[in-house]
């Protein structure tokens, strides 16, 4: 969700040459439940392929070009080898990813995982809730990014010219 959500904050604010990414430490399913909540939020999310793995295009909207997501390893051939900063989203990430070998900066921006509420009746608003909360922070932080439109440039956010490894 966090690459989703940066890559659209980055483009609304009409930020040149941020690039986002997403991996992790293996490769799973961009879960059915994560995609839900970013349909509810808004975003259309169209299915590419069937296989285990699935890949989706996921549109914030006609005039901004979807992202790909799909589930992958960090050092994945389609995430950057080098020249980027390691935005890492996982509450878990900084005891079990201590070291990105290839990043150039590697940031701490740590979410409660959803999956705590996997099964449970609050599933759908544990899900969106994380999802609100990571729009919020990402808008926050491209409002004030230099080079936003509208915002004057007056608050620089280190590393947002190098892709975002959300």
């Amino acid at each position: 969700m966090a690459q989703i959500w940066a890559y659209t904050a980055a483009r609304f604010f009409g930020i040149q040459g941020v690039a986002t990414y997403s991996g992790g430490m293996e490769a799973t399913d961009f879960d059915p439940r994560a995609v839900s909540a970013m349909v509810r939020a808004g975003f259309r999310v169209e299915r590419q392929s069937k296989e285990a793995n699935t890949v989706f295009l996921v549109h914030a909207g006609s005039e901004i070009p979807p992202v790909r997501a799909f589930s992958k390893a960090y050092h994945d051939p389609s995430n950057p080898q080098h020249g980027f900063c390691a935005v890492l989203t996982c509450s878990s990430a900084d005891r079990e990813c201590p070291v990105i070998p290839s990043a150039d900066r590697r940031v701490l921006v740590p979410y409660e995982d959803p999956k705590s509420a996997d099964g449970t009746e609050r599933e759908a608003e544990v899900y969106d809730e994380r999802c609100r909360e990571i729009c919020r922070e990402m808008v926050w932080l491209f409002a004030r990014t230099e080079g936003a439109a509208g915002t004057g440039g007056t608050d620089q956010a280190a590393g947002t010219d190098q892709a975002a490894n959300a």
